[in-house]
């Protein structure tokens, strides 16, 4: 008769741990979440460029006020014309090949002129997020930054990015978004 009271035990733990494990799967911490989580996760969505409405309308959601605040922010520092800002494609940061000429000119201006210290905005449109047009804005700036440095430019360079928080261009138009899709150049003396 002892042996009875260890079958009770033995079938007691194994009624146990099948309670636990239906416990288990109906709390959501069973082995079929990891799959189901597999399933159920949805990827972020790519961001397309989708044309407003209303095209033909100039609109700007920036203020009058904010608007000359910012254009007078946007200025080069440079008497007699100013440098010309180095456009993007549509969420990209690589240097399209019409940008090229564009940078060698304005190196060439800055040591005619014996500029020292420069600062590179990076700027989005207002297309996405402004953390995503934020880290875009820096990576443009860090590629005219580079290509600066390997034509041999001795300038004191730094990027920032805007993203979309500071545009060069106020309207909602396609030439409006193509300006914002720039890096800007600011001399520092």
């Amino acid at each position: 008769m002892r042996k009875a009271p260890e079958f009770v035990l033995i079938g007691m733990l194994a009624l146990a741990s099948l309670l636990v494990q239906a416990c288990a799967t109906q709390s959501g911490s069973g082995a079929g979440d990891e799959q189901m989580a597999r399933t159920e996760r949805i990827d972020e969505p790519v961001i397309k460029h989708i044309p407003p409405p209303e095209f033909g309308v100039t609109t700007s959601r920036t203020r009058p006020s904010m608007r000359a605040e910012l254009s007078a922010r946007n200025a080069t520092g440079l008497p007699g014309g100013s440098l010309m800002d180095v456009l993007f494609d549509f969420d990209r940061a690589s240097l399209r090949t019409d940008a090229l000429p564009v940078l060698e000119a304005n190196a060439k201006r800055l040591q005619k002129d014996g500029v020292t210290r420069l600062l590179l905005e990076g700027r989005g449109d207002e297309v996405g997020t402004a953390a995503y047009n934020m880290v875009l804005g820096d990576l443009r700036a860090r590629n005219v930054k580079f290509y600066l440095q390997d034509l041999g430019l001795s300038v004191d360079l730094n990027t920032t990015s805007y993203g979309k928080d500071r545009p060069v261009c106020f309207q909602h138009s396609d030439d409006c978004m193509q300006k914002n899709r720039s890096v800007h150049f600011v001399v520092k003396e």
